[in-house]
């Protein structure tokens, strides 16, 4: 066997020490990491914040990975050692073996072991989590998991598998003591319901305000929390509620910078999109939607230079059709970008008229964003009729196919390109009425191809297929903009995969 961590490139082994000496910074009173301060932020009910029972959308996920520990954790570099200190893997790469910290303990204050690690791959294999899939082609990804001694677990493949660390190493790890017992997760609300292993623990939830209170675990083993609480507080409008001192930070509208970038008071922490709106297309609602040209029409016909503009005050990039984004190493630029172009899509169309209705969510945003494809499309002959709900009502029609047309902004596009797996894979299930044999194919091999040149060229064909197939219209990806009060707290930071700074779990520890 090698070991693990001499894999790793020095910038990881350099986070891995950095995160070794917070442990040992000294508080100063009324600095980040004392006892003085509680973070506020925006809220909104995301669920019951544990593994089974949080919404799928990253505030929900956010919230639940402060909460719960993994073996490995996202860094601004990389993914970073974390419950498991190191690890060594086979020469085929099929079996791992991870070495636990010694001193960690679940909230409750029972020790965390190799028990409770192989616990969690079985029960997910049976239960699995809202997020973070552990399956692969078909197979579950750990053949099995079991303990060699009180702090060391061995975890065997099927076979090699390029997001076996990045999917094993990432998910959250239960107590076995809370959760052996238990039948039916999503429907359990006993004793331990958000008992985790991480930072901080919750103490108080509000679904109808949407509020939550997270204080710092005193006995976590890593890092030291940089706030005494974290509450996530109802508001009405996020601006006022931010410039009252309601909250301490916003992703703030671009026509709004200028009155913060002018104020000693306030920090900018702009960062571009890993997000983006895309237009869903039902093909087994709408049988039109089968006719590739329908979808290139819809394609060239919507506006999404104009919609950079509109909505997001130029603060935006227009999305790739093949769904990798630019700053992406994997990123393929030679695929068809289709430019804004009403008389191809009437060619394209040839002549045939479309009714579809739009669902959207009822923010501002989204309405203003439906209501412009809406106008586009109408000019080359496709009526549509938008549908505004609540988001969680929308995110669930994207989950049940219960749409024709679907305009939603979601993430997930940053990091290892097997995120193309989670819309177009055979597992994903939410592109309802189409499938590309080839696209299936590639997206198989890709995982399980070591020779990283072989695989590039397979994300790059990937990429090729959605652009010219046009499973989704991909829109546009606004770029963030943070702006919080630096005198009270200034240890926001993104990881290397995801863009919000108040999702990652980084965040709110102190750094030195």
């Amino acid at each position: 066997m090698r070991n693990g961590a001499r894999e790793m490139t020095m910038k990881k082994r350099l986070f891995a020490l950095f995160f070794v000496l917070s442990m040992l910074s000294v508080v100063v009173p009324g600095a980040p990491g004392s006892e003085a301060m509680t973070l506020r932020l925006e809220g909104g009910n995301i669920g019951v914040p544990n593994p089974f029972r949080h919404t799928r959308r990253g505030p929900g996920v956010a919230r639940m990975q402060i909460l719960y520990d993994s073996l490995l954790e996202k860094g601004e570099e990389g993914d970073i050692p974390w419950l498991a200190k190191s690890w060594d893997v086979n020469e085929d790469g099929t079996v791992y073996v991870f070495h636990l910290r010694e001193d960690v303990f679940w909230h409750d204050g029972k020790p965390l072991t190799a028990e409770d690690v192989a616990f969690t791959f079985g029960y997910y294999r049976k239960h699995p989590p809202v997020y973070g899939g552990l399956t692969a082609g078909g197979d579950y990804i750990v053949t099995d998991a079991r303990v060699l001694d009180p702090h060391t677990v061995v975890m065997t493949l099927p076979r090699y598998d390029n997001t076996f660390l990045p999917s094993v190493g990432l998910a959250r790890i239960l107590p076995k003591h809370i959760w052996e017992s238990v039948e039916d997760p999503i429907a359990y609300d006993g004793e331990g319901l958000t008992v985790g292993s991480g930072p901080y623990r919750m103490e108080s939830y509000d679904a109808n305000q949407g509020a939550y209170r997270y204080v710092a675990f005193d006995r976590y083993w890593g890092p030291k929390p940089a706030a005494e609480a974290i509450e996530w507080v109802p508001t009405g409008d996020r601006v006022l509620a931010f410039e009252q001192g309601d909250i301490d930070l916003i992703n703030a509208p671009v026509d709004l910078l200028p009155r913060y970038r002018n104020d000693a008071a306030f920090a900018i922490k702009t960062v571009p999109s890993l997000h983006s709106y895309r237009l869903m297309m039902n093909m087994e609602a709408v049988q039109e939607l089968r006719d590739a040209d329908v979808r290139r029409a819809i394609a060239c016909a919507v506006d999404r230079e104009g919609m950079v503009r509109a909505i997001a005050r130029g603060s935006a990039t227009v999305s790739s059709m093949g769904y990798v984004p630019a700053e992406s190493p994997w990123f393929n630029p030679n695929i068809g970008r289709y430019p804004h172009d009403p008389a191809r899509a009437k060619a394209l169309l040839g002549g045939r008229k479309l009714a579809v209705a739009l669902l959207t969510d009822n923010s501002p945003e989204g309405t203003k964003t439906a209501e412009l494809i809406k106008l586009s499309l109408a000019s080359v002959g496709v009526d549509v009729v938008v549908r505004s709900v609540e988001s969680r009502t929308r995110d669930n029609a994207m989950s049940t196919g219960d749409y024709e047309l679907l305009l939603v902004n979601f993430g997930g596009m940053g990091g290892d390109p097997d995120f193309l797996r989670a819309l177009y894979g055979e597992e994903a299930g939410l592109i309802k009425g189409w499938a590309n044999e080839e696209l299936a194919r590639l997206l198989r091999a890709q995982a399980t191809e070591r020779d990283r040149d072989a695989r590039k060229a397979m994300i790059f064909r990937v990429q090729e297929i959605v652009a010219d197939e046009v499973p989704v219209v991909m829109l546009f990806g606004a770029v963030d903009n943070f702006v919080y009060r630096s005198g009270k707290y200034d240890g926001w930071m993104c990881r290397y995969d995801h863009n919000k700074v108040d999702h990652n779990k980084l965040s709110y520890l102190v750094k030195e």
